[in-house]
């Protein structure tokens, strides 16, 4: 056969994609898809408020600000990257300068980053259970291996057995530990004597340690948030959201804090994804984090969500959360022969979304519910729907 008549071939894809997941949410959306009443997105993790006034794109105006259409220099705009080394210094009491930071398109920007810097193909990542969904796929996206360790469950009941349960967990090609606190999706804030536990035991393995912090700013009642960073600050690398933070999620931009050295070539990785957070969304974020305006934006949304939380989890008969803008609810006793999907369907046919647990680990018979993706009085309606359905 001559080459002008060669059936033509395609080349191979890569195998990382196949193993991810697609839509956790797609068989439920298509039954939303016929429905025809209030849509209520308790299954996405976002908030009901706007951004801080003063501190939104339409406060920009190009005409004081002439770069805004240009890049920004890839590390991040020195007088954000400033702003963010003073916080995390004023927070954490660990020296911190702006080389010890990067600005990144979201915290889920930053964390590609930093896990295509720390691993090889097939290296191990110990994730505490249950995760935020997109940890898992970010790391198979980079050829590791997630091995996901249930953490943050009735399971462990102590600082002692979260470390034995992560060692069981720890083989030769471990080379790093992900943890998040304030949690999602279960709204536990984890104790400070268990970080303390967690990170001697990594740093005795010689482990790297992730610590997404994107809900420091929202802790409840009596809960602290202890930061990883002055436990261990030569292998901690810490992550945050201005999405989070200051209600900007569309805006996408985060931070990455981390050792220096370290920070130099995740610097150089994320040049080479994404190049520069983009120079608008770095000024509105570096506006929301010096006025005295973003201060009095966090402290009425963290009223507003714990009292929206509370409310949520005493009409759905579970303890309130500590920290974060979630629940995590094990619905086990209310699936029939359909299973989880049942449920989710029953839910998606009277406007419901809701999260499925095997997003977050191996939680088969769990939901997440996120309580400020909607304004109270809808998180109320969807609530009670979801209350109904469990016969609460």
């Amino acid at each position: 056969m001559s080459p002008s008549t060669a059936t033509p071939t395609v080349p191979r894809l890569g195998g990382a994609a196949a193993a991810l997941r697609g839509s956790v949410y797609a068989a439920a959306a298509k039954r939303l898809a016929q429905f025809t009443g209030e849509v209520i997105p308790l299954h996405v993790g976002d908030t009901w408020l706007p951004p801080v006034d003063g501190a939104r794109m339409e406060d920009l105006d190009s005409a004081a600000l002439p770069d805004l259409h240009r890049y920004a220099p890839p590390p991040g705009q020195p007088a954000l990257l400033e702003a963010i080394a003073d916080r995390v210094a004023a927070r954490t009491g660990v020296a911190t300068a702006p080389a010890d930071v990067l600005v990144t398109a979201g915290a889920t920007g930053g964390l590609s980053a930093l896990f295509a810097t720390l691993l090889e193909p097939d290296d191990e990542v110990l994730i505490a259970a249950p995760f935020w969904p997109l940890i898992r796929g970010i790391v198979r996206s980079l050829h590791g291996v997630p091995v996901e360790v249930p953490l943050l469950d009735d399971a462990v009941p102590d600082a002692n057995a979260a470390v034995e349960a992560l060692r069981r967990h720890r083989t030769p090609r471990t080379t790093t530990l992900y943890i998040s606190t304030p949690h999602n999706p279960t709204g536990r804030v984890i104790p400070g004597d268990w970080l303390e536990a967690i990170v001697a035991w990594a740093q005795a393995e010689g482990l790297w340690i992730v610590s997404d912090e994107v809900y420091a700013d929202y802790v409840y009642g009596d809960a602290a948030h202890v930061p990883c960073r002055p436990l261990a600050p030569e292998r901690v690398f810490g992550t945050h959201s201005f999405s989070k933070a200051y209600g900007m999620t569309g805006y996408r931009c985060g931070y990455l804090v981390g050792p220096r050295e370290a920070m130099r070539a995740v610097r150089k990785i994320a040049t080479y994804t994404v190049y520069s957070t983009p120079t608008p969304a770095q000024e509105v974020a570096r506006r929301a984090l010096t006025s005295d305006a973003g201060a009095a934006w966090i402290t009425r949304a963290r009223d507003a969500y714990r009292d929206v939380g509370n409310a949520t989890a005493q009409r759905l008969g579970v303890p309130a959360p500590q920290g974060s803008t979630f629940l995590f609810l094990d619905v086990r006793d209310h699936l029939d022969d359909r299973g989880l999907l049942g449920l989710l369907e029953d839910c998606a046919d009277r406007g419901l979304m809701l999260a499925p647990g095997p997003s977050f680990g191996p939680y088969p018979h769990h939901v997440r519910v996120c309580f400020t993706s909607a304004p109270p009085d809808a998180v109320a309606r969807g609530v009670e729907l979801l209350a109904q359905r469990l016969g609460r």
